[in-house]
């Protein structure tokens, strides 16, 4: 019994995969947010990157794969997750939830630097102020979202959706593989 389960969790990943690769529009935005990343690095800007939850896992572990290494043996890339606890729950504190990652965007984006903001849901507060502040200082923007990426789709240069209405663990595995196919596609344009 344990296992239909398990091999039920894994043929809906593979349903899902299938479903936003077979549409040509998702990967030609891919392949968008990925001429945007490379175009940001060239020219000497910064990649900032912020999420909720499992999306900030997935936000720092874009982050560090550029900061750190991925495929290649390369330079670091300028990349930082707005993550530091300290941070977090100073700006929530006095300022509340809503401007945690806005409030670092506006400290250290500048023109030429791009945001990647990552909402399973497409409606988190912090998230859309942190694009809406992103733009207004001259950043370009990416949005990794579900299935209705509400406000984002507005705020942002590139939005990437993945196709399933349901539980946040299918969208957040389809994030995950995007990230490491945009890292990948900066390793290899960039080298």
């Amino acid at each position: 019994m344990k296992s239909d389960s398990l091999l039920s969790d894994l043929r809906k990943a593979h349903e899902v995969l299938d479903r936003f690769i077979s549409d040509p529009e998702n990967l030609q935005r891919v392949e968008q947010a990925g001429n945007l990343l490379v175009e940001c690095l060239a020219s000497g800007g910064k990649i900032l990157t912020c999420g909720n939850g499992g999306s900030m896992c997935d936000a720092m572990h874009f982050a560090e794969e550029l900061t750190g290494r991925f495929h290649a043996d390369r330079k670091a890339l300028p990349a930082l997750s707005i993550s530091d606890p300290s941070h977090i729950t100073c700006v929530g504190n006095d300022m509340g939830f809503d401007r945690i990652f806005s409030r670092a965007v506006e400290a250290l984006g500048k023109p030429g630097d791009t945001l990647i903001a990552i909402s399973t849901s497409g409606k988190s507060p912090n998230i859309i102020k942190a694009l809406d502040s992103a733009r207004n200082i001259g950043l370009k923007t990416i949005g990794l979202t579900g299935n209705q990426p509400g406000a984002m789709e507005d705020l942002c240069d590139v939005v990437i959706t993945v196709p399933f209405l349901g539980y946040s663990d299918r969208v957040q595995e389809i994030h995950m593989l995007v990230l490491h196919a945009l890292v990948h596609y900066i390793e290899i344009k960039l080298l």
